[in-house]
């Protein structure tokens, strides 16, 4: 019986990659750095800013690599504070989970002043009690264990949980924990979703087809 669900942050609760993706493209120019949408999605989306450094900044200095991921979540936060919008049928999708009892979180590799503000622009704080930040942890997605973790500490069973990603590093990561996993098609193909692991992808909580979970739908 279902008895959690667990939402990634970016992408998912809120489609916030074509923020982040015109800041890495105007800052990456800096270093002579061009990416389009595909290798954004490639190389970016969904990763760690660490991963993310050492492979496209490898040149710069520790310190340099650290200060140009906070420069960059400080504009992201500045643009992102008049664009972020729940994604459709987040909201009723989740007075529903709460009516129902059902325990929740959020499990993002999004550093701690970005999930806070996310969550707090989108007026969510409340909703999550538990927020697994995945780069304090000894490893991020897609390595499993934030997934792990969340079950840990919501004290369910892979079988009782179910999961909304939308990055390739988040499939992963939950499908690695053996967390039945609902695609979100907001930042990549569905055959791409489908290929990493999902049992279904949909493009936003309104999708009629989440009622094969149990879930009540803003369709309905």
């Amino acid at each position: 019986m279902l008895q959690a669900i667990l939402f990634d942050l970016d992408g998912t609760l809120a489609d916030t990659d074509p923020i982040h993706f015109r800041i890495w493209q105007q800052l990456l120019r800096s270093h002579q750095i061009e990416i389009d949408a595909t290798s954004y999605q490639q190389h970016i989306s969904g990763r760690l800013n660490a991963d993310i450094m050492a492979d496209l900044l490898p040149h710069l200095a520790a310190e340099a690599q650290v200060q140009f991921a906070v420069d960059k979540e400080a504009r992201f936060r500045e643009l992102a504070v008049n664009e972020l919008r729940p994604l459709a049928g987040l909201l009723p999708l989740l007075a529903w989970i709460e009516q129902q009892g059902l325990k929740t979180a959020v499990v993002t590799n999004a550093p701690r002043q970005n999930a806070a503000f996310m969550l707090e622009t989108l007026n969510l704080t409340q909703r999550f009690r538990t927020v697994i930040l995945a780069g304090e942890l000894p490893k991020g997605k897609p390595d499993p264990l934030p997934y792990q973790e969340a079950m840990r500490q919501l004290q369910v069973q892979p079988a009782q949980t179910l999961a909304f990603e939308d990055s390739p590093s988040g499939l992963r990561s939950a499908v690695a924990a053996q967390v039945t996993t609902v695609g979100m098609a907001t930042t990549h193909t569905p055959e791409s979703l489908y290929a990493l692991g999902a049992d279904l992808v949909v493009t936003d909580f309104t999708d009629e087809r989440l009622k094969q979970f149990g879930l009540l739908t803003a369709a309905q």
